[in-house]
């Protein structure tokens, strides 16, 4: 993962050398900051081989041709190195920051997702789902079915779709090149994704291939390097505390599906109540460790052996040692020597 950052010539040397030093795809986020877009056009105008992954885009905040519009232009910029992930994100943001009603979020992820490939297909875009009927219906009466003006470099762009609850990991899992999780713990995921994603797969068309799932966390690499998952507590913290009304809370459903009932009411009981630091602190070790990828090599070769065999595709670090460069070439190593 690749943020945005104010000094923007440092932050393009990271990206470079990132790429030098062996990374395959450089994700950006967007939530209520500077856009992902700008960022990702900046990267592909800077980079040669790594691939580009907007990570996520909220569906809510454009319509979804204009996501179509952007992910081939984005692609075309990148020569053919774009990724497009799409997610809900949540009502506070969706309906407190972009003034949009949170409704239906599993129907529009779908919406959106057909009428990106047929953007990108060149079809006529005509369109009756669940949220977006295209054309306009009850508007002035003159809209008319168009295809995209500018020949997209590739006919089918890979959509990821990040998703928690059951309803839109099925869709991920039936629909979408790839899922993208979070506080993704290998041994523990059966729990929570299982039964969705088994259900998503019976479904899932053969042209589609292989669902690729990326899943990942904190990284460092080395002998005495433990002590730094404490460093994810605090951000741990806000989601399995604060993201979210109290009986709204993706992350916390999550938590508490993993086994960590007591821990997870706990910790948003006291996040909600303003007292950040000791919801941190009732975080549990197991938790900040499954979530993270920070130990030796033996250790690390052992975790990705678990993310392997519960189906992960892509593992996504986030460097968090004292030398994030030396930490990204040797976890490349230890991950082709598996």
């Amino acid at each position: 993962m690749l943020p945005s950052s104010t000094d923007v010539d440092e932050a393009a040397q990271l990206a470079r050398t990132y790429e030098d030093a062996g990374v395959d795809i450089l994700a950006v986020p967007e939530a209520y900051g500077v856009d992902a877009i700008s960022w990702l056009g900046y990267l592909a105008a800077i980079t040669d081989r790594v691939e580009l992954m907007a990570q996520v885009l909220p569906i809510f905040s454009r319509t979804p041709a204009l996501t179509a519009m952007t992910a081939a232009g984005l692609d075309r910029v990148s020569k053919g190195r774009f990724s497009l992930g799409l997610g809900v994100s949540g009502p506070q943001v969706v309906e407190g920051w972009h003034g949009v009603v949170y409704d239906a979020p599993l129907g529009r992820t779908r919406d959106v997702i057909e009428i990106c490939r047929k953007v990108w297909r060149r079809e006529r875009l005509q369109h009756d789902g669940a949220r977006y009927r295209i054309p306009l219906q009850g508007g002035t009466g003159l809209g008319k079915p168009l295809k995209i003006v500018d020949a997209p470099l590739r006919s089918r762009i890979p959509l990821y779709v990040a998703a928690l609850g059951p309803a839109n990991t099925e869709l991920a899992a039936e629909l979408a090149e790839g899922w993208v999780p979070f506080l993704y713990i290998p041994e523990r995921a059966d729990a929570v994704w299982g039964e969705p994603m088994a259900r998503g797969a019976a479904k899932r068309s053969t042209e589609l291939g292989r669902l690729e799932i990326v899943a990942g966390g904190p990284m460092a690499v080395g002998s005495d390097v433990v002590h730094k998952r404490e460093l994810d507590r605090d951000h741990l913290a806000l989601y399995v505390g604060g993201m979210g009304a109290r009986d709204k809370n993706f992350y916390n459903t999550v938590v508490r599906k993993y086994g960590f009932e007591a821990e997870a009411r706990e910790v948003q009981d006291l996040y909600l109540a303003g007292h950040r630091e000791e919801a941190a602190a009732k975080l549990p070790d197991a938790l900040l460790e499954g979530t993270s990828l920070i130990g030796d090599k033996s250790y690390l070769k052992d975790r990705l052996a678990a993310y392997r065999e519960h189906g992960v595709t892509v593992i996504q670090v986030q460097p968090v040692g004292d030398d994030p460069v030396r930490d990204i070439r040797l976890f490349r190593e230890i991950l082709d020597d598996c």
